[in-house]
């Protein structure tokens, strides 16, 4: 059994090294709106929750250096907030209703969702057009709403969610590297 999750696991990472170029050019591209006084915006549920906020806190910490604070925001994060907005408003309105709160136009929404199906991001992402947001996608195979939708995508072709969600940790941290080498962080 482990075995064949590292075999699906090599074989998926092996399938996203196409997406290097994507991954370069979000890195140049966010470190551009972060420098600008733009932000990032993340969401996604679960896992893909636990993937957003990891990315958000490399950029408001560090990845592997110091450097300055990058302004990044989590939408799960901010409990008080996401509990009142599923109570008054039903569960499709968590992710779409921060980002009228805290996207502006320039700004960078990445959703992240193994099945690309999930509601909420996807309402997200909708909103976030609305408002001159730049979309990003992390999900599994397509095709799905959520990679149809986005204006870019990188889509893990992995059999199972766990393994695309490791995929997508290794595409966070490319991201990362790739957005400190842009802003000349030392290696």
């Amino acid at each position: 059994m482990i075995e064949e999750h590292f075999a699906a696991l090599s074989g998926a990472l092996g399938r996203v090294q196409s997406a290097a170029p994507t991954i370069d050019r979000w890195g140049t591209h966010l470190a551009a709106v972060l420098t600008g006084g733009g932000r990032l915006l993340a969401c996604g549920n679960g896992g893909s929750a636990a993937e957003a906020q990891h990315l958000t806190g490399e950029l408001v910490g560090k990845f592997q250096h110091d450097r300055q604070p990058l302004s990044a925001i989590a939408l799960h994060a901010e409990t008080s907030a996401a509990t009142a907005i599923v109570n008054d408003y039903g569960e499709h309105e968590l992710y779409a209703r921060q980002v009228r709160a805290h996207g502006r136009p320039g700004d960078v929404l990445v959703a992240l969702s193994t099945s690309g199906r999930s509601q909420n991001v996807v309402a997200a992402v909708k909103t976030a057009h609305e408002l001159g947001l730049t979309t990003w996608a992390l999900t599994g195979p397509e095709p799905n709403p959520l990679a149809a939708l986005a204006d870019d995508v990188i889509a893990v072709d992995a059999p199972s969610t766990a393994t695309v969600q490791e995929v997508h940790l290794a595409i966070v941290h490319a991201l990362c590297a790739t957005l400190d080498e842009t802003l000349g962080v030392p290696a």
